[in-house]
């Protein structure tokens, strides 16, 4: 099969995780099943097919290095489970708008716009020949996002959307992708087993076992930058938003609760923990409650479903489909256009890989 050449908007920890795999992940035997993959076949496509082509970052310490050694650069503190060759691909300095909130400056050890220009990034995508945009921008990059995926039209790229900013399921955003004749994959990844999913599945359980559910919440505790650019509440609102509706929207009723990043603790770095509470009601309205802690390394678990989105955006250029892309969205993302239960989203996913579903 041909290269799918992906450019990457951020060269953080997910960035490192996704680089990694690719690498850890080559050689992986069809047909076997291999720990850590949904799919080492998706549509034709194996994991070594992923070729990277071009990243933007604002680090002056990433940016001209290439993008093996970028990964691997501070603050990123992703663990190293793969050896990464040279790439050939240097990483270039990328417009901050607000991609970078004023307390995350020193951290991000942002470039000094009046000495370094940003790059033409339509010109660098074009020049790579790139037909997927990864989107790792921080949370609350409100117009940083929008700004690349206006590229991505303008590039011809196929865009997957990671971050908590409406772009794939916003109908308008849905519609350009569509006119442009490109595919747009998003919102906000949902990791492999998460805080998401596993909330998801907690209240699905409860529900087609009778329990009403009367209160839920989750509280997150992460050390990597992701949660030290959450601290401002201001960044937070469409991730909140994103968060709370993957879980509320399986429940046919209100639903009192709390869903969403809650503390930044340094030494813990890509750790991730997570408790969920929930109470409910069953037989004789006597009372339940789970307590669940869950604990990840954060940016491998979202990697490994950006490696079967980036291959479902090239089956989608390959296939001529254009817009929104409906059924692995409501697989892998928290705030896609369609909002269903995940064992129905995997068999939409299934069957859009093997051209059973137009979308």
């Amino acid at each position: 099969m041909p290269e799918i050449r992906v450019a990457l908007v951020g060269v953080g920890n997910s960035a490192s995780a996704l680089i990694q795999g690719t690498q850890y992940y080559k050689n992986a035997e069809e047909s076997t099943t291999v720990p850590g993959l949904m799919h080492v076949n998706f549509g034709g496509y194996h994991i070594r097919d992923i070729k990277f082509v071009a990243a933007f970052e604002v680090n002056r310490a990433k940016i001209g290095k290439d993008l093996s050694e970028a990964i691997f650069t501070p603050p990123n503190c992703v663990v190293k489970f793969a050896a990464v060759p040279q790439l050939g691909v240097t990483v270039s300095p990328a417009p901050i708008m607000d991609g970078v909130a004023p307390h995350m400056r020193e951290v991000f050890n942002v470039y000094d716009e009046k000495t370094q220009s940003a790059a033409d990034i339509v010109q660098v995508l074009k020049n790579a020949k790139a037909e997927v945009l990864v989107n790792y921008l921080p949370v609350g990059s409100h117009e940083a996002t929008r700004f690349y995926a206006q590229a991505s039209m303008d590039a011809g790229c196929a865009f997957v959307n990671c971050m908590p900013e409406f772009i794939g399921s916003d109908p308008e955003w849905a519609k350009k992708f569509e006119e442009a004749g490109l595919p747009v994959l998003g919102d906000d990844i949902k990791s492999q087993v998460g805080a998401t999913i596993l909330h998801r599945n907690l209240v699905r359980l409860c529900l087609d076992r009778g329990v009403i559910v009367d209160e839920t919440y989750q509280l997150n505790l992460g050390g990597d930058t992701d949660f030290l650019n959450m601290t401002v509440e201001e960044r937070l609102k469409t991730k909140r938003v994103s968060k709370t509706e993957a879980v509320t929207s399986l429940v046919p009723y209100e639903l009192p609760t709390r869903i969403g990043p809650s503390d930044y603790v340094h030494f813990l770095k890509n750790k991730k923990i997570c408790y969920i509470t929930l109470k409910g009601r069953k037989f004789g309205d006597r009372p339940i409650t789970m307590n669940v802690k869950l604990e990840v390394e954060d940016s491998p678990n979202s990697a490994g479903v950006v490696i079967d989105l980036i291959r479902a955006a090239k089956l989608a250029l390959d296939r001529k489909i254009k817009g929104t892309l409906l059924s692995i969205s409501a697989y892998a993302f928290k705030h896609p256009p369609i909002q269903v239960p995940d064992p129905m989203a995997r068999q939409w996913t299934e069957d859009w890989i093997a051209g059973k579903r137009e979308r």
